[in-house]
Order: C-alpha cells, then structure tokens, then sequence
C-alpha cells in the first residue's frame, strides 16, 4: 500500500510542476529569458514537494536518523536555489518573472519582509502586476507587528480590484481589511463578490460564507462574543476553540470605556500572525468568544493548519491590535486545536 501512496504522490506531484513549468518556460522562450532563470525555477519547484515529502518521512519514522540528515541537505539545497536565484537577480534585474517566484519563495519561508521587498521590484517593473498588488498587501499585514491590511497595502488591493474584479487573493484581503476597521457591511459586500468564485462545498467556500456570516452579524449590532453561535452556520467547518475569558479583580480598576479586548490564537510554533482573532468591546467581560477558520487572515494561515495553538488575550486602551505599555493581558498557554473542552483565560498582567 506504501508503494501504491507513493507512486499516487509522485504522479500528482509531476501533474502539478507540469501546470506550473510549461507556461513559465513558453513564456520565457518569448520575453528572451535565458536558461539559467529556468533552471533555478525547476530547482526550488522540484525541491519544495521533496523536502515536504522527506519531511513526512521524517516524521512517521523518527528513529531514522537518516532522514534527519537528509532533511538538512534538501534545507541547504533549497538555500542554495535561492541564492543562484539572487544573483541571477542580480546580474539581471529586470526580470520581473524571478522577482516575483523569490517573493513566492520568501513567503513560503516565512520571510515577509524579504518577500516585500521582492514584490516592489515587481511592481517597479510592471506597475499593474495584480498578483504582485495583493502579494506585497499580504506580506506587508504578516510583517507588521499588528498585521493591519492599511495605507499603501489597502491602496493596492483596491487597485488589484478595479484592474481584475475577479481577482480572488484581492477580494479576500480587501474583505479582510474592511473587517479589521469595523466596516462590517463593506467586508461582507466584498466577501459576497467573491463567494461565486469559489468551488461550492470546498473548506474555502465554507470559511468565507462563516465571515459574510460574522461580518453580517456585526453590522446588525450582534455582539461578538455570541457571533460564533448566531453568525456561522449551524455545522462549523473546522476546529473551534470556546474561549472563557476573565479579568483579574486586582486589573479591573485599569479597565476604561472604549477599551478593546482581542482574543486570539496563533501558531505554536511559526509566524506571530494570529491563525483566528476576535475584537470585541471589552466591557462586555467576563465573555466567551469561539475562534474557528474563518477568523483567520487567509484561507491557508487558519487554526487547521497546525495541530496545537497559543492562545491569549489582550485589553487595548488605544483600539490597537499591537500591544501597547499600559495594555492589559493574559493567555491560557498552548492547546490542541481539536480540544473540545472550553479554554479558560485569564487576563491578570499589565504590559510594560
């Protein structure tokens, strides 16, 4: 059965770098590109699906040490690819085609600063680039600390819109960004454009109609720690984590009007970006608030991509999701993303 699994791999694998490579080649065969661009493009396109493949290996059989060391070259060898792709950059960098796969490249790594950076030689270069419009606003939302969609990354996003209204990775961080300045309506309003886009039934199309859901719930005034009950559908796709959260006695006199309360979760271990956030007023504690996959900022950064999440909490005076001295906090540590039992939180620090 192993072999049976692994063949089945192999062949979806060379279906998929087919759909990817063939264009890219017929396309640099007509813009002049030379070989060697292509070449790095095989590499890390060949190297990104072993490593996840080792990876696996790795994991289901840990006593191999092995695996361990192969793991370690196919990391060197992708560290390799990236810089032959630099210095190609290098020595040619107006190619628009390689900035744009070392941006790609960069954020699967994890690296959204870099990836920016990237994106903006895209965009020098080809100033209508959509892709490259809503690549750079996600990069920039996982760079900062507070993971805002605002100013310049909000401005490209709409551009990307206006240029291609179809443009899906658009559509779902302008949403995003409607969302996060409590524009409630425009957030559904634009998740709505987008929902017809999408394959019906599949885990995306389900998140996206749980946040019209949720959107729709805080335009109408639902508070939002009811909002996993009476906004999502019946059957929530996903995880969802029920969220009991308190507030020390010896904090409350540090409690203002108007403050605001974000309860989050992120990944155990990777970027700060939360995989699930909710906002609410914090007057309305103590409170229970239900994270799902439809919290998320994107359909692949979400609570199912990880198996155990940090959970916290913090009070905001200023309204601002980036943690400020003065600003109340606590967490509840780390949990399984499947754990049914409700999580209890206590907020009982003051930030420095």
């Amino acid at each position: 059965m192993k072999s049976v699994f692994y063949i089945a791999a192999a062949v979806m694998i060379a279906v998929a770098l087919a759909l990817l490579l063939i264009p890219l080649l017929k396309h640099g065969r007509r813009s002049g590109s030379p070989r060697s661009v292509f070449a790095v493009m095989l590499a890390i396109a060949l190297i990104l699906p072993i490593s996840a493949a080792l990876l696996y290996l790795k994991i289901g059989t840990p006593a191999t040490l092995g695996g361990v060391q192969t793991q370690a070259q196919t990391t060197m060898d992708v560290d390799k690819a990236l810089d032959e792709l630099r210095a190609h950059l290098a020595a040619n960098p107006k190619d628009a085609q390689g900035w744009m796969l070392l941006a790609q490249a960069q954020m699967e790594m994890q690296q959204p600063g870099e990836a920016r950076k990237a994106y903006d030689q895209v965009l020098q270069l080809m100033p209508n680039n959509t892709a490259a419009m809503a690549g750079w606003a996600e990069a920039d939302a996982a760079a900062r600390p507070d993971h805002q969609i605002q100013g310049r990354a909000r401005d490209l996003l709409q551009q990307a819109v206006k240029l291609e209204p179809d443009n899906q990775r658009g559509l779902w961080l302008l949403g995003i960004s409607d969302y996060q300045q409590g524009s409630y309506a425009d957030a559904a309003a634009t998740w709505r454009i987008l929902q017809p886009q999408l394959q019906p039934g599949s885990s995306v199309a389900q998140a996206v109609a749980q946040q019209i859901a949720l959107a729709d719930a805080h335009a109408n005034g639902a508070p939002a720690s009811t909002s996993s009950s009476t906004a999502a559908p019946a059957a929530v796709a996903g995880p969802a984590l029920h969220v009991d959260v308190t507030l020390a006695p010896a904090l409350k006199a540090k409690l203002a009007a108007g403050d605001t309360l974000f309860v989050y979760a992120r990944a155990e271990h990777g970027p700060p970006m939360p995989l699930a956030v909710a906002r609410l007023d914090a007057g309305q504690l103590p409170a229970t608030v239900t994270l799902t996959d439809a919290m998320g900022m994107t359909p692949s950064m979400k609570l199912s991509s990880v198996p155990r999440v940090f959970v916290g909490a913090r009070i905001s005076h200023s309204g601002e999701a980036m943690a400020q001295a003065g600003d109340l906090e606590g967490d509840a540590g780390v949990v399984a993303v499947d754990s049914k039992a409700p999580v209890k939180l206590l907020i009982d620090k003051v930030h420095d």
